[in-house]
């Protein structure tokens, strides 16, 4: 029999909270103190579990005086992501800046970019229709691929169709703006500041390669990218984090229509795939993640294969530019 997601995580993930916050804190003010040496911090506030942990976090490192926040809505953001936001920045007592990208995205063709790619597959879509794409296809051992689901103003019926490669790839790319945009102003409250930026990435997210280079993947230190995106829930229920931050499902917060992390990337839910990913970095069996997850053996060999084929794929977001001969002088980074 399968056991209970919640007892299972608690038997595999469980760590103590307040000693993790402590490691971490006292690691953030070594790598400022002997590698960064900035005077503070700048984190990208979404509302989401990660970005609040990790703005949590900077203030047990250095305090609230030396961390500065920053909310950057644009036309897709849920309703709720400023107002979360807000509420942990004002909880935290961290000065912040709320900088719509909106218009930034206008101006650099986002949305003229995707839409284009979008009417590709629905003619009739305008902009006050609303879009998401979805995954299919690892799970069940097939090659990935992506469905464009659509919907018409009102509420109306969804509206779903396999996605060709140029069309894929040039509302990602379209897309990809938004992160790439605010990283850019990240780094510049940063550099006024002489603050240094921080990444948000959980381990899932880091070792699956779910971010964009160059944008969300972009930061000085990443706190939390060794931490099960449920053991990021854990810090923030034992650090007192706003409870509607804490019992929130993750969302990608890209695209109109209201879409999980599964949806878009993941094989299974994010407590599910910390399971797997658990499984597999512990060099266990797939048969082993069945007999947890309550899977045939035959599915969860597909996720393994699936988790492994996202580390082949994306592993080029995590690589420094490559270089056609060694060069000398770049000062060596901090042992991990």
């Amino acid at each position: 029999m399968p056991q209970a997601i919640d007892t299972l995580i608690d038997t595999l993930l469980t760590l103590d909270r307040e000693a993790e916050i402590t490691r971490i804190a006292t690691r953030i003010r070594e790598l400022m103190r002997q590698h960064l040496k900035r005077r503070g911090l700048v984190v990208a506030m979404s509302g989401g579990i990660d970005s609040s942990v990790c703005a949590a976090l900077a203030v047990r490192a250095l305090g609230a005086d030396k961390v500065f926040g920053l909310l950057m809505p644009e036309r897709d953001s849920s309703s709720d992501s400023v107002v979360k936001a807000r509420l942990l920045a004002e909880q935290l007592g961290v000065r912040y800046a709320v900088e719509d990208i909106a218009p930034t995205l206008e101006a650099i063709g986002c949305y003229r970019w995707r839409d284009e790619a979008i009417r590709a597959v629905f003619p009739a879509y305008c902009d006050d229709w609303k879009c998401k794409i979805v995954i299919a296809g690892g799970s069940q051992g097939q090659i990935n691929h992506f469905k464009l689901v659509v919907q018409e103003p009102g509420g109306g019926p969804l509206h779903e169709q396999r996605l060709g490669l140029r069309e894929y790839l040039q509302i990602v790319a379209a897309t990809s703006f938004k992160q790439r945009i605010r990283k850019t102003l990240e780094f510049f409250h940063a550099d006024r500041l002489n603050y240094a930026v921080v990444g948000t990435p959980n381990r899932v997210e880091f070792d699956q390669g779910f971010f964009v280079k160059n944008g969300d993947g972009s930061a000085d230190l990443k706190p939390i990218a060794h931490l099960y995106k449920t053991q990021v829930y854990a810090l923030a229920r034992h650090m007192g984090l706003p409870e509607v931050i804490c019992n929130a499902t993750p969302s990608t917060d890209t695209y109109s229509l209201s879409q999980g992390q599964d949806e878009f990337y993941y094989a299974l839910p994010y407590k599910e795939m910390d399971v797997a990913l658990w499984h597999l970095n512990q060099g266990l069996p797939a048969t082993k993640l069945a007999e947890c997850l309550g899977l045939s053996d035959e599915q969860a060999g597909f996720i393994y294969q699936d988790i492994e084929a996202k580390r082949r794929t994306t592993a080029p977001l995590h690589w420094s530019a490559l270089l056609v001969e060694p060069v000398k002088g770049p000062v060596p980074r901090p042992a991990d």
